[in-house]
């Protein structure tokens, strides 16, 4: 059976509004402007902009920028790691209710190929900073290792360097989020599944057993909301 998922998907940062206070909620609510900001500068391609347009797009003061970042770079990054901890989370609450760590993998790695689809600006704030995915502490290379870890730990995947392994899952994440992208027409279910099966057998599973993982239903994301 399928589950529905009705989560809201916000790549701006998360703050428990409830327990701050008022100066720290006005905070909270600049630096998540400013990082929606950063981030459509991003989807647009468009890093080359002064404080004042990501101020103004933000419609915040000018100089509350510096309230929350150094420079430029430091904004495009935190706007980088909202995105990446936003599709994190989603992806964690998708695959919460499996007890086996290779499924686990595998349903998350598949269903990111779909929301690449779904979710193009995601997938471009990605690709603009593809460098940033690979070392930042957010999203992508955190839950790699620790599944990739937890399959290990229950003989599911065989890895011997467990560095090495990430790094092929995040440049196999990217590569299939720019697959998607400049193929519009390609059938984003079926590359995201072949590409989960690939990286399935580069952690030890054999091709029956990574086939047999990618022909599970999925939860359906149709009303994950937009960014």
């Amino acid at each position: 059976m399928r589950q529905e998922v009705t989560s809201d998907v916000s790549v701006t940062d998360a703050c428990g509004a409830e327990s701050l206070s008022r100066t720290e909620r006005r905070k909270a609510n600049t630096r998540a402007a400013l990082i929606r900001a950063g981030q459509k500068f991003l989807v647009e391609g468009r890093t080359n902009v002064s404080v004042l347009d990501i101020t103004s797009t933000a419609d915040v003061g000018n100089g509350s920028f510096y309230n929350h970042f150094s420079t430029k770079e430091e904004l495009f990054d935190a706007a980088v790691d909202a995105a990446l901890e936003a599709h994190g989370a989603l992806m964690d609450e998708l695959t919460s209710g499996l007890a086996d760590p290779a499924e686990a993998f595998a349903q998350s790695f598949r269903l990111t190929g779909r929301i690449h689809r779904r979710q193009p600006e995601l997938s471009l704030i990605i690709l603009a900073r593809g460098s940033r995915a690979f070392a930042s502490d957010h999203g992508l290379v955190p839950r790699a290792t620790r599944d990739i870890r937890a399959g290990i730990d229950a003989d599911r995947f065989a890895v011997d360097d467990l560095d090495a392994a990430v790094a092929v899952v995040a440049g196999a994440a990217i590569g299939l989020a720019q697959l998607i992208l400049v193929q519009p027409d390609r059938d984003d279910a079926q590359a995201a599944d072949s590409v989960t099966r690939q990286v399935l057998r580069g952690l030890g599973l054999s091709a029956g057993d990574a086939a047999e993982l990618c022909a599970r239903p999925l939860p359906t994301i149709d009303n994950v909301r937009r960014l």
